[in-house]
């Protein structure tokens, strides 16, 4: 994290609110994850549609993706995050990590990019962007969805 003191306790909120809202996908609940985003989301995820915009869109996608997965809960977990903080915008990026059985058996352990930027609203930080995203190979033009971090960058 890179903020000075003087932006320590919105860091803090910040913080927090990743942090529940990282256990609220763990555990698949739609309208608690749906909490912390801002009614007018504006979303470009690893899966089409190019944009989604507005909680409608955020929350088909959401219960689309939670309900791909079997029964309990999810393995989910950032890591790699930094955080920028000032008045009332931030931003974090960091890679996501999702391991968990799908419906059909199958495991599904993935890591993906993600930026999330946030604002104080009625004094409560909401995601007004998320930017989730793969690498693809430039050869067979295929996303490079097994990727995993090193070390090294």
């Amino acid at each position: 994290m890179k903020n000075n003191d003087q932006f320590a306790a919105q860091e803090a909120q910040i913080l927090w609110t990743i942090n529940k809202r990282l256990e609220a996908i763990r555990q698949k609940n739609l309208e608690q994850t749906l909490s912390f985003y801002a009614h007018n989301i504006v979303s470009f995820d690893v899966v089409g549609p190019l944009q989604l915009s507005g909680l409608d869109g955020i929350s088909t996608r959401l219960e689309n993706w939670f309900s791909s997965f079997a029964e309990g809960p999810i393995g989910f977990e950032i890591a790699e995050p930094f955080l920028l903080v000032r008045e009332d915008v931030a931003f974090c990026y960091n890679l996501n990590h999702v391991f968990a059985a799908k419906r059909d058996g199958k495991i599904l352990d993935m890591f993906w990019r993600e930026t999330t930027c946030y604002q104080k609203l009625n004094g409560k930080w909401l995601i007004v962007h998320a930017h989730n995203s793969v690498p693809f190979d430039i050869e067979s033009g295929l996303a490079s969805v097994g990727l995993k971090p090193s070390a090294h960058g």
